[in-house]
Parts: C-alpha cells; structure tokens; sequence
C-alpha cells in the first residue's frame, strides 16, 4: 500500500495529540510529594540533586520551566509538563514500534503493505500505546516531575530505532542508527540507567539481522548482551571516575603536582584511547570494531552531561547535595556511596552473626595540598555458615527482621535457611513486589492503600467498605488487558519465535530482572511500581499483538479482512477505554496544591530568621520548591537532619543562604570532618559525681579533643564516648526573658536536662547541641515531628508547639500526656496564615497513603491540638472556632475521616457541639467496623498497620455512641473489636 507510510505517521501523531492532551489535562500544577519537589527546584536553578543526580533532565527541565515566563507558581507545571511530553513521546515511539513488529509478525515486506494489512498494523500499535499509555504506573509518572517518564521516553527510542536499523539495508546508513542508539544511551544515563537493561533485546535483532539463529547463538547474545550492560555500568558510568580518581589521588599525593592534574591526564589519555581506536580501526576497514570504538564514544559524549552537576557544584548553590564539586567527591556521588550496598550474589542471612570487622579501602577527601585519608570503610566478618548463595534474606535492619520472620512464618530466634531464601524471592520480592505491581495494571487494584492486592473480576461485585467502595483507586479492568497480553503472547510464540524473544527478554530484563538485582527487603516506605514500568511497556506490545489473531477471526467470520481488522481493532479498543475510564479519576492531579500548601503552612509556623530542622523526604522536599521556586519564607533556614551528619552540609549551613543567616556553630571544620565525631557511643562513667554532664563542658572537651573521654573502638583507633545518659545546661533566664522569646504563660527554667534516647549519639545530635549553646536562644530553633522524633536526643520537655512546628524553648512541660502549645500564636499561624486550597473539595484526588494519612492527618492533629489547648485556657468560643474550621477547610467528602477523629469527637462533646460529634462517630464507627469486618472474614492482603489504626478508631467512637444510648450500635461495635482482638481473622 503506497499510502503506508503517512497512515503510519498521522496515525501515531494522532495518538500522540490524543495521550498529550489528556496528560496535560491531569497533570499536577505544583510540586508533587516525594523527589518532585527537590527536582523542580533543582532544575529551576540548575543545582545539585541527590546522587547520583540526573543532569540531562535537569537541563530539560530549566528549558521547560522557562515557559513560565517568568510566573514562579507556574515553573512547576511546566516542568511537570516535561514529564508528560517524554510520555506522550513514549507511546508516540510505542505505536510505531509495534508496528514495526507486527510486520515481522505478519512476515510483510516494507512497501507491499495491503489496505487490510495496514488497518491491522495500525489497530495494534493504537490498542498497545494506548494501554500503556493508561497503565497505572506509566500514567502516573506522567503527571509529576520525576525521571521515570523520561527514562521511559529513552528506552521506547533506542527499541524504535533497533527496529529501524534492522530494515536499513545499506551498512554504511545503519550503522550510523546503532551510534545514535549509543549517544542516546549515554544521554538517558543523565536521566536513569533503566535504558541499559534494553541492551539484550538490541542484540538480539542484531544477532537475528545478521546470523542463523540457533539456540546457542541466543544463549551466547544474551550473555554477552549483559556483558555489555556490565561494561557501561561499571566500565564507564562507574569505572572512568573511578579510574580519573585514581590518577587523580597519585599525581597529587604522590607526584605532588596540583588538583585536577590526575583528571585531566586520565581525560586527555582516555580521549586519545578513543581517537587513535576510531582511526585504527577505519584504516584497518574492521568495521564491527570501528562501531564499537564510536559507540563508546558517544555513549561518553552524553555521559558527559554530568558536567554540569560538578561545574554548578563549584559554584556553591544552597542545593548542593554531597558537593561533588573535585575529582574523588565526583566519584563517590556517581556511585552512589551514601546509600550502602547490598549483597546480590553472596551474602549472609539476617541472622548472621558478625565474626569480625575488617578495615577496607581508604576513603579520601580533599584536603589543603593533597587528598586526605578521612576514614576506610568497615568490611564485616560473618561466621561462613551464616552465608549463602544469592542472599534475599539478608537486612538485619530490625524492621526488616520482623518483615522476614513475618513473611517466612519464622518464630523468634529461629534461624533461616535456603529454603526461606528461595520462598521469600517468590513470595515477597516476585510475588508482592512484582508481580502484583504487574496485574495491578492489567487486572485492577483494590485501593491505593499500602500494600493493597489486586482487584479480580469476581471480587469487583462483592459488598465492600465504604472506606474501599469510595476509594479513586479501585480499578477494575475486567482482565480486559491481561487476555489481550496473553492472546498476544501466544499467538507471538506460535507466529514468530524471533520477535516473541525480543519481546519477553525486555519484559524479564525490565522487571524480574531488577527485582533480582534490588534484592528489595520485606518493606518499602513507598509502593515502587513505578520502578517496572518498562516492563509493562514489554507487555504492551503483547496487549497490541493481540488485535491480529483476532483480526484474522472477525475476517473469517465477516468475509472481509479490512472489516476484520477494523472490528477486532473496536473490540480491542474496549481495554484501554475501559482502562481510561476507571484511570482518570485517580490520576486526575488538577487543582491539587496542597503539598506545597503544607509546606507553606509549615514555613509559616515559624518565627523569622527561624533554624527548622525536618526528617523524610516529605517533610523536606516540599519546603525547598517553595524557598528556591517561589521565594517564599527563604529567611528560614531548612535543615535536613540525615543531612546534618555530613561534613559537607554543615559547611553549607555556615553560610548566607538567601534572607537566612549563616548557623551559629562554634564547631570548627576540623571538629565535623568526615571521619571525625560521626558516631559517639555512650558509656557511663562511674567516677563521675553525678548522673549528667555540663553540655558546655562537654562541648569543650569534644572541641580538644580531651583524652578524658576517648575510647579504644573495635577498630583499634580512638574515638570520643559521652560519659553520660543526661547533659545539664544552664540557662541565663535574664538573657532569655530580655529576648522575650517565652510567651507569658509559661516559666524559663533554670536548667535544662537532656536525656539520650539510646546507646550513642551520631554527629548530626553532637551538632544540634553545638547549636543551642552557641546560639543561646538568639535565633528560633525548630522541630517538625520527624525530626523531633528522628534525634536521639529527648527535647520532648522543652518544645512548644506553634502550628506545624515544635520550639525550642527553656521551658519546661510538667505532664508527659500533653504538648505545651502556645495557643495564641499557633491561633493566629492556623487561623490566619495557613493554606488549605482544594482540601474541601471531593473532585480533588488525594493519595490516601501519601497525602491523607502522612500529610493531611498531621494537620487535622494540630487543629485539635489548638482547639484543646484554648479550651483548657477556657477561651471556648476560639476553641469551637477553631474545631469548626477544622471540619469546613477539611471536608469528610474530600478527605475522610481518620484517626484524628477521635480527638475531634472529644472536643466537640466537651464544647456541647454534641450532635455534631455524634455524627462524626457513627460515620467513623461505621467505616471502621466495615473495614475491620471485610479484612476479618477473608484473607486479602492488607497491611497490619492500617487494621490497628482503624481498630482503635473504632474504640475511641464508642464513648460517645455510649453515651448518646446508641445501645445497639455499642454492642455491634464491641463484638468487632472483640473479634478482632482475638484475632478472630
């Protein structure tokens, strides 16, 4: 069919328009939870993100963000759009190559393409892009600044162009498609490394291109396909900064010439590698290694796109991650250092115990004249018979120990065996952590509670929760998508062995494959579907295979091929439609502000000039696209505490950042070092003659360096030990009532008394204590309750809470069952400065798991937090203002009711608002009950947590149904409970 070529082109525009109107329709129009808001803010001023960095989307990103035309509040949207243009380009690249498969599958020639040919070709690649294209994980990167949606962009391209290469004839035209399928993987190494696992399905249409195809000869493509995937992982993407910070380390410490010489001779030497390899090789007419000389090449020219993390981390932006700004910092960012490694081949059980400890390499740092050994890392010892082959059970994290135990059914104490290793790997790291990913987004999914199962066509009928019934997330394809998949595969296995390989290698290499490699414990603080996308991207392209068998039935049957292909194209049509249709509601993100909003609320909530100390991700991301986006409150100066263990932030904290001034610390450098004060264990000393120490002298004898209290560590070097569980720090209350930082209702102490948490305090701890005695009460200190909790000191005593926020104050609370609130002020913070768009509107989707329980709830908390506290000061009229406010700005439709609701009800009755109260019982009773009975009566997966919380929920309801005579419903109730606590499941 002549015409062949521009149906094929408008056809997948088409799709494209029709994806890219859709996504942009839904997509986010601030700075989501999670990484998004960092990469926003980050991309807005081109900083330093966290490792291993994605320089490549950073640059798109500043690109997209100039579409704002200069209107801060509209950056993230447009660099969200970023995000949704790589994914409507995704299923752009999808269609096309599904077509290009299905005309091997049909053994077609390129130009003898018949009409009913090209309506079956078109009918797949439509049915396939737009299944993936409304995937549940896929669609939900789309909508949201986050590298996955790019990443996907670059793997649908180098599988497009491998397909294009193949019908190139001519070598001379082909092999350059195979160097631009190599420049464009060196450019998505700025983005994700999901683009090398494409590597084993490229070679195979290389291999079935070029020669007789054999089982041998798959088996040896494959293995040297991951050979390849090794060499640009841990041959260039690791090993070039490596080796330049070898040659670095030698010239400088060794040779004595000055910093960067090693680099750049490693550089000038690599690159002359290079171009004498490509001219060699070209003379020499050895074609296959003239390729592999300029791929590597181009793989390094996108490569080189990290420049810009170390170029922009020598000009010292307030996002400055890890500081990669000299040769070794650069290497030990590139390899992710910070985050630990994990075994994947050998390793010990969870059980292990440790036998000894090892010194390993010399970790460097950059010093006046030379690199300087700052510490060497630790290699654990395990006893041999505590070690296995392909470790899956190996954290001994205690949280992970009781996910294994629970998972495995191991009783405490009992150790496990391979057996338990193989089990979880099925179970657990396939089965949970894949394979229910997987029919999530070709089955259905039961909520978007955490650790939710998969929704079944039976069970989609049956009587459920309203807390399920109601959720956005529960989705039910019918199987619709799953029968194509599988229809497709079949059909693909019988029809041509060749293109079936291709496929269900990039399945296994993007989704087992990684689960192999991540080696994931029993639990994730996040559902990471996300991650397996590209293999859901695979299986697409089976869900598009599909429209062909069936094509060639309805032909049968209707007597007309072209009417086949145009009916089973309809007929196919019905999964991705009806994938659409139960999609958009939960990934809907228009009119969705409120996490920035909270985050405003929290930056709010602080006095100025203030020092606020926050814990996770959420917390913390949030607060950054506000200051470094929107410039709002830049004098509060955001600390992340796992950051404050890091030499290289707390220099960064020691400078002017914006309207916030430098930390006072009367710790040196020299004192925070890396290798210096990371870890201080505590050990009592008896020939002290009390219980606790003088912070101040503590302080001091840390700063010398004092013999008094060091002690010989395992290691065999000496490290400082804290002398006691308690620091005592007096306080000048005359300094502090002149400062006037203590509301009136409340006494300064003479003395402040500092428990420790646990056995040691780690640097971060030793710094915050640094802080408040060099500050001395100058500027305000803050904790939200992450970082609070996150410290192993016990402040518990003296905080005050003004909103979102706790103060550090020299106060003292008397009663451990309550918070000292400063009631005024957080009146005016809730009251006055607070935003809380879109949180009264039930269109508005909200992830249960992220927003309602993690972000919203907290708010809710501190409204009844006011509303107690003003209470117990007797301003009732305030405190019903208050509650009231509490349930207009923050609606049961939109948000329902939760755990919160138990204190809201005791409010409400002490204030005399008892039908309101009632109301709010019997529904959260109701709900609570439901919940408890659903989960009680069958065995669906759902987490544990989400069952107590909802128990108590349902406990804390029954005083006031008691007391309102609600006699039978008490009962009801009571037998739930009952029932549940005797774990009647």
């Amino acid at each position: 069919m002549n015409d062949f070529k521009k149906i094929n082109n408008i056809t997948g525009w088409l799709v494209f328009l029709l994806v890219a109107i859709i996504y942009t329709i839904a997509i986010e129009p601030t700075a989501s939870l999670w990484d998004c808001g960092e990469f926003i803010a980050v991309s807005y001023k081109l900083e330093v993100p966290h490792p291993p960095g994605a320089p490549l989307f950073l640059l798109i990103g500043r690109m997209f963000s100039f579409l704002s035309l200069g209107d801060v509040e509209k950056v993230a949207f447009w660099i969200n759009m970023s995000s949704a243009m790589s994914s409507a380009f995704t299923v752009l690249f999808l269609f096309w190559s599904i077509v290009l498969l299905s005309r091997k599958v049909l053994k077609i020639t390129p130009g003898e393409e018949t009409k009913e040919q090209t309506f079956t070709m078109m009918g797949a690649g439509i049915v396939g892009a737009l299944a993936y294209a409304f995937s549940d994980s896929f669609w939900f990167s789309a909508e949201e600044a986050e590298v996955y949606a790019m990443s996907s962009f670059f793997t649908a391209f180098v599988f497009w162009a491998i397909l294009k290469w193949e019908l190139i004839e001519n070598s001379s035209t082909a092999n350059k498609w195979l160097i631009l399928i190599a420049y464009m993987m060196g450019l998505s190494i700025g983005v994700h490394l999901l683009n090398l696992l494409t590597i084993p399905s490229l070679g195979l249409i290389y291999y079935f291109k070029n020669y007789k195809t054999t089982s041998l000869g798959v088996f040896v493509t494959i293995a040297f396909s991951g050979f390849i995937i090794i060499l640009v992982q841990y041959g260039v993407i690791i090993g070039l900064p490596t080796l330049a910070g070898f040659f670095e380390v030698m010239f400088v410490n060794s040779l004595g010439l000055p910093f960067g010489s090693g680099v750049a001779f490693f550089g000038i030497a690599f690159l002359a590698l290079i171009v004498l390899g490509i001219f060699y090789t070209q003379k020499q007419q050895k074609e296959i290694l003239n390729i592999a000389f300029l791929s590597i090449a181009f793989i390094v020219i996108g490569y080189t796109s990290y420049g810009v993390i170390v170029i922009r981390a020598n000009y010292d932006p307030l996002i400055n991650e890890n500081d990669p700004d000299d040769a070794i910092s650069v290497v030990q960012y590139l390899k992710r250092e910070q985050y630990g490694d994990w075994p994947v081949g050998y390793g010990p059980y969870f059980t292990a115990e440790l036998k000894d400890q090892k010194q390993g390499a010399a970790v460097y740092v950059k010093g006046e004249d030379k690199y300087e050994v700052s510490r060497h890392k630790i290699e654990n010892v395990y006893n041999k018979a505590d070690m296995t082959i392909f470790p899956r059970i190996h954290s001994n994290r205690a949280d992970h120990v009781r996910g294994y135990r629970q998972v495995l059914n191991l009783k405490p104490g009992e150790k496990p065996n391979f057996g338990d290793n193989l089990t979880f790997l099925f179970k657990q790291q396939f089965g949970h952590f894949y394979w229910r990913y997987f029919l999530w987004n070709f089955v259905g999914r039961q909520s978007d509670i955490q650790n939710s199962g998969v929704l079944w066509p039976w069970d989609a009928a049956e009587d459920v929760p309203e807390i399920l019934a109601n959720n956005n997330a529960r989705n039910n394809y019918w199987m619709l998508p799953l029968i194509l998949g599988i229809i497709g595969l079949i059909f693909t296995y019988g029809r041509n062995r060749q293109v079936f390989s291709v496929v269900l290698v990039l399945f296994v290499m993007t989704g087992l494959a990684i689960i192999l490699y991540l080696n994931p414990p029993p639990t994730e603080p996040r559902e990471r579907d996300y991650a397996y996308a590209a293999s859901f991207y695979a299986f697409a392209i089976f869900i598009g295979f599909s429209v062909i068998p069936i094509a060639e039935f309805f032909g049968k049957f209707l007597k007309s091929n072209t009417k086949g292909a145009i009916a089973a194209t309809v007929v196919c049509l019905l999964a991705p439609a009806i994938m659409f249709a139960e999609g958009w509601d939960d990934h809907n993100r228009a009119d969705r502000y409120f996490s920035v909003d909270g985050a405003k609320n929290i930056l709010n909530a602080t006095a100025e000039n203030a020092i606020l100390f926050t814990g996770g991700d959420n917390d913390t991301f949030p607060l950054w696209y506000s200051q470094e986006v929107e410039g709002f409150r830049d004098d509060v100066r955001v600390i992340v505490l796992t950051y404050f263990n890091t030499d290289w932030y707390l220099n960064q904290m020691r400078r002017q950042a914006y309207n916030s001034d430098p930390l006072p610390f009367s710790f040196e450098e020299k004192h925070y070092k890396q290798g210096t004060n990371d870890y201080l264990p505590v050990y009592e000393n008896p020939n002290l003659n009390s219980e606790t120490i003088s912070l101040p002298q503590f302080l001091k004898l840390v700063k010398d360096d004092h013999p008094a209290i060091k002690i010989a560590a395992q290691s065999g070097s000496k490290i400082t030990y804290v002398p006691s569980k308690t620091f005592y720090l007096n306080i000048d209350t005359a300094h502090v009532y002149n400062l006037g930082v203590v509301p009136k209702d409340m006494a300064i102490v003479n003395k402040m008394v500092i428990p420790i948490k646990g056995s040691h305090l780690e640097k971060k701890d030793l710094m915050i204590l640094d802080l408040i005695v060099a500050n001395n009460w100058e500027r305000p200190i803050y904790f939200n309750t992450t970082s609070l909790m996150g410290t192993n000191l016990d402040f518990s005593d003296y905080v005050v809470q003004e909103g979102s926020t706790f103060r550090l104050l020299p106060v003292h609370n008397p009663r451990k069952d309550s918070k000292l609130v400063n009631a005024d002020l957080m009146y005016d913070n809730i009251m006055n400065k607070s935003f809380w768009r879109g949180l009264d509107n039930p269109d508005i989707y909200y992830n249960t798991e992220d927003y309602i329980q993690r972000s919203i709830t907290p708010f809710r908390m501190q409204f009844n937090t006011l509303a107690a506290a003003l209470y117990n000061k007797q301003d009732k009229e305030r405190a019903r203002e208050v509650v009231l406010k509490s349930l207009e700005v923050i609606t049961d439709e939109a948000i329902p009711y939760d755990y919160s609701s138990i204190e809201t009800v005791e409010i409400l009755n002490r204030l005399g608002e008892k039908e309101k109260a009632l109301e709010i019982a019997k529904t959260v009773s109701r709900r609570s009950a439901e919940f408890l009975e659903y989960y009680l009566g069958n065995d669906k997966a759902v987490d544990g947590r989400d069952l107590q919380i909802n128990a108590v929920m349902l406990n804390g309801m029954l005083q006031t149904l008691a007391e309102a005579e609600e006699t039978d419903l008490v009962a009801k109730y009571r037998k739930v409970l009952e029932r549940f606590q005797s774990g009647g499941r």
